[in-house]
């Protein structure tokens, strides 16, 4: 976690091994937000877990959980809602907006974010 990372509610907070939130992440755990191992999180990406109830006429708040699965991506600026979950190994391109579940090992990005192709990692130069 660097220094400039901004966590709303740090007891919500729970980090996997060699888990990373880079540069102003701005992390709104108004409820829990829970990064897998060696996921990382890049500059500037928004991770909020609370919105407003916009059919209420007092707009109260809601909330629910976010979820970066182990090996996952979310790149610089993305924005992630609440109720969230981004899949094992799954890639959210730069300022992708995440309105929805990301399947593990897929690439998304765009506003709203949609799937672009599979992640495919591959076999090491010998």
């Amino acid at each position: 976690m660097l220094p400039s990372c901004r966590i709303w509610q740090p007891w919500n907070l729970t980090m996997g091994d060699y888990a990373c939130l880079s540069e102003n992440v701005d992390c709104y755990s108004v409820d829990r937000i829970t990064i897998g191992k060696h996921a990382v999180v890049s500059q500037g990406a928004f991770l909020c877990c609370a919105s407003h109830d916009i059919s209420s006429p007092i707009m109260e708040l809601t909330y629910a959980p976010i979820t970066v699965e182990d090996q996952a991506w979310v790149a610089a600026r993305a924005f992630v809602g609440p109720g969230i979950t981004i899949g094992e190994g799954a890639v959210v391109g730069a300022c992708a907006v995440v309105t929805k579940d990301v399947p593990p090992w897929t690439v998304v990005a765009g506003n709203p974010a949609q799937f672009i192709k599979k992640r495919v990692i591959a076999e090491p130069i010998r």
